[in-house]
């Protein structure tokens, strides 16, 4: 229970799968490797609308990445049945909505790898790439997709 008891310190209720709004499952899973499909921003259950270097700043968007980062393991959990079975969180892969100006995607993504390191420990120490992207679906700030490996 060493996970939940981090996601209750934090005063994080995993949220339930959300339903895909097009032709894609939520995750996937093949050997010990879970693929969880890109999860959107999302403030107060609607779509985190927002463009960096345009209409939004880098610690916004960085709240952002830590909310996707919270669905992301409501996510994973239902596709694991218990988060203490995972092994490694494997790589993290944020799209970040840019203008072309804007170059702090990686900060950005730090609010999704910060909290996976402070749930999961070394465990979350994870390979990473994040993009800047013109668009993203619904105008949402940042897209956010995760692998992991489980027992």
């Amino acid at each position: 229970m060493i996970i939940y008891d981090r996601l209750t310190e934090l005063n994080i209720t995993l949220p339930p799968v959300a339903i895909p709004a097009a032709a894609y499952v939520p995750f996937v899973q093949t050997g010990k490797l879970v693929f969880l499909s890109g999860h959107i921003a999302k403030k107060d259950g609607k779509v985190w609308v927002g463009q960096l270097g345009s209409n939004m700043s880098t610690e916004e968007a960085k709240q952002a990445a830590r909310a996707v980062a919270i669905d992301l393991l409501g996510t994973l959990h239902a596709a694991v049945g218990d988060l203490n079975k995972i092994t490694r969180i494997v790589k993290v892969m944020s799209l970040v909505n840019s203008s072309a100006t804007f170059t702090e995607q990686h900060l950005v993504t730090n609010g999704c790898s910060e909290l996976i390191g402070e749930i999961f420990g070394a465990k979350g120490a994870h390979a990473r790439s994040a993009f800047g992207v013109a668009q993203l679906p619904m105008g949402s700030c940042v897209e956010i997709e995760l692998i992991a490996e489980v027992a």
